[in-house]
Formats: C-alpha cells, structure tokens, sequence
C-alpha cells in the first residue's frame, strides 16, 4: 500500500493505536499531522514519521478543532484522510452518583468532539475526494463490557450511526467513510478509564483468547483508507479477536 502524497490528521496520535496509525501512514509515504495532549508522547510519535506535523490541542475545544485544521491546510495545502482515533471515558453505571459525570465527559469527547472535528475537515476532504475513519469499539454492539461502559458503549453506538449516515451523505460527493471497532487492545485507555480488571479478564470475552495490539488495528486502517479500497464506504470492520461470537 503506497499512501505517497496523501495528507492525513489522526487524533490522538500520542499513544496507543493513534500513534500505531500515524507511524503506519508515515511508513507509507503519507505526510501525517499528529494530534494530542501530551508533549512528550507527540515528540515521541513525531520522531517515528518521516513527514509530520506536531499539533498539540484538545478536540473537544472547539478554536483547537479549528487550529488543527487550519495549520495542517498552511503546511501541506489539502487533507486526504481523516482518522477520528482520539477517545476516553469515566467508568459509571446508572446506579452511581457520577453517572451524568461519565456520561457528559464521555460523549463530549467521543462523539461531539468528533462530530465538530469532521465537520470542519468536510470542505477540505471533498476537495481531494478523499476518505474518513472512525475508530469505533465492539461496546457500540455489546454490552459484555459491564454496568460501567454504559456511557463508553452509548457514545460507540452513536459515532457507528454518525459514520454510516456520513458516509451516505459524502458518497455524491466522491468520499468514503468507515467505522472500525476494534475489541479490547493494550492501549493506555483501559487505564486511564478507570478499569480495574486485567486484560487476561478481557481476553476470556474473546473466542480467540488474545487482546490485539495497536499495530493490528492500524493495519486495517491503512486498508480501508488505502485507494484500492475504493468501493468500501458505509461499513463497520470489527477487529476484536471474536469478542462478537464468544459463546459462553
């Protein structure tokens, strides 16, 4: 796969599958713009691209959304692909005091953050007919994750439809639009959620017995937003080690 001219942002490219993604899209010949809060995990990532662009900013900031997009078009003039990567959550079932905590914090970033990001790249990525991932999760399809993700699956199950409805409403105009939604995957998130459990807990969920790491969630990034892929648009590729046909 040769991604030679193509622009791409991937938020939060810090760490974990973003960083994976970013690399991996780097490897390819694309000029990448990494995006992230932390200034040591972008220096990081940076130093692992041969043509990239550090922007460190919050997403959820609408003026840093609008940042993003405005230095990547002054420094490389277009934007091809657009990889909402970036994620988090609180952990909170119905039944606890901070559920409106999770809930609130939880969808302003998975979803609205994304909604905004997107909406402010459209004009640009129908330019280059280009084409959008969404990094979705298997929580957007099931609720085996437990009372706690409520507010991580409900905010999935809302950038799966985003996805699919964009992509109908992109498809005259030349631009693609998929969602993947990996299962669990040693990333930091698990951690910086909350989650107490281990992974050998999650791997039990998996028909496979394994967790995935980043890189094999990248790989199948660069294939969808890849040009061969040119006729896939609209669709949900779950990566997730069988967690969807786990029989218990």
């Amino acid at each position: 796969m040769s991604f030679k001219g193509k622009v791409a942002i991937v938020t939060g490219s810090s760490s974990g599958i973003g960083a994976a993604v970013a690399m991996s899209l780097s490897a390819e010949g694309a000029s990448v713009v990494i995006v992230g809060r932390n200034e040591a995990k972008l220096a990081a990532t940076k130093a692992k691209c041969a043509n990239a662009l550090v922007v460190r900013a919050d997403i959820t900031i609408d003026a840093d959304a609008r940042r993003i997009v405005q230095q990547t078009i002054e420094k490389f003039g277009k934007i091809d692909i657009l990889v909402n990567n970036a994620g988090n959550s609180i952990l909170a079932s119905i039944f606890d005091e901070n559920i409106m905590e999770s809930y609130d914090f939880t969808m302003n970033i998975n979803l609205r953050a994304v909604f905004r990001m997107t909406s402010l790249v459209v004009p640009h990525i129908i330019k280059t007919k280009g084409n959008i991932v969404m990094i979705s999760s298997v929580t957007g399809r099931s609720t085996s994750f437990g009372a706690q993700a409520i507010s991580y699956a409900v905010s999935k199950a809302g950038l799966n439809h985003f996805g699919a409805y964009l992509a109908a409403d992109l498809a005259p105009h030349g631009v693609r639009v998929n969602v993947i939604s990996p299962g669990p995957v040693y990333t930091d998130l698990i951690e910086n959620s909350g989650y107490d459990g281990s992974y050998d807990v999650l791997k039990f969920h998996t028909a496979l017995d394994s967790v995935s790491h980043p890189q094999e969630i990248a790989d199948l990034v660069l294939m969808v937003a890849n040009d061969k892929a040119k006729s896939i648009t609209g669709s949900n590729l779950f990566c997730d080690n069988g967690w969807m046909i786990k029989r218990y």
